[in-house]
């Protein structure tokens, strides 16, 4: 199983980039993980439009060592929750150059560290406070809705914007696809069984894995949120995603232990969009 991840400052430069050389993971390292929900391995790059570095300047040194890390994999016990679960951002997102530390306030105490990847992919997170040079970010661990500040002025962080947004109404089992306010798909989708719901939340497209095990889904989209019903889908985090299914008698109905189900078309749509990707589940 081969992971593939590319990078790309706009939305014409990633679909050019698409099928150029990516890196390698260790064969099933992610095989595992989406198992029951997916499993496999290839990012597309976040599109960014007009992406730039951050501001220069020179972000305080914090000793990483020892601070768990922020990632699909982690639980942090000192994380907040989302003041504004159900709300939209601005659309910035920023990509996480190398490990940084996450702060409960700005310039307040580390109590993680993000990580420069997940999955294999390059740690892209939405933006969804700002307060001078510090950004509050969603982050991908337990529990759902955790939250932390990190330094954005000075520090290892590209800021870009993306116009897509990710609408799940969950009862109504409909995902819409949004550019701006322009509604770009709709599709009738399934979702988490009443005894494994689909949770509810502003998450993230974290990362796109292709599926190089099982044949379920092609791509799969882990979401920067878990089962709260089940801690690991065969053996992993319990990481919810987007992903595809064979059998069309699902879409409509409340069937998965978590995941989205998305026909095929909607599928294809979804592994364009930029790592990073506001995702409202409700």
């Amino acid at each position: 199983m081969t992971a593939r991840t590319r990078s790309a400052p706009s939305a014409p430069a990633r679909r050019r980039a698409l099928g150029r050389a990516r890196s390698s993971l260790l064969a099933g390292g992610l095989a595992a993980l989406l198992t029951g929900c997916g499993g496999g391995a290839l990012p597309p790059a976040p599109a960014a439009d007009h992406a730039a570095p951050a501001p220069a300047g020179q972000a305080a040194r914090v000793d990483l060592t020892g601070l768990p890390e922020a990632s699909t994999f982690g639980d942090l016990d000192g994380a907040a929750a989302d003041p504004a679960p159900q709300v939209g951002t601005d659309g910035v997102v920023l990509r996480v150059e190398h490990d940084v530390a996450v702060h409960d306030a700005p310039g307040g105490a580390p109590f993680a560290r993000l990580p420069a990847t997940q999955l294999g992919n390059p740690t892209w997170v939405p933006l969804i406070a700002r307060q001078g040079g510090w950004g509050q970010v969603l982050l991908p661990s337990r529990p759902n809705s955790s939250t932390g500040w990190i330094r954005i002025d000075g520090a290892p962080i590209t800021q870009a914007r993306t116009p897509y947004h990710v609408d799940v109404d969950v009862d109504a089992r409909r995902l819409v696809v949004w550019e701006g306010d322009r509604n770009v798909g709709s599709w009738t989708v399934g979702v988490g069984s009443s005894d494994s719901p689909t949770p509810r939340g502003r998450t993230y497209l974290m990362a796109a894995i292709e599926e190089t095990v099982t044949k379920f889904s092609p791509i799969i989209l882990p979401l920067g949120t878990h089962s709260e019903t089940f801690n690991s889908y065969g053996g992993g985090p319990g990481t919810v995603a987007l992903h595809g299914w064979p059998d069309p008698a699902v879409f409509g109905e409340a069937a998965s232990d978590g995941c989205v189900r998305v026909p095929p078309d909607a599928l294809r749509l979804l592994s364009t969009l930029p790592l990073g990707t506001l995702v409202l589940l409700h």
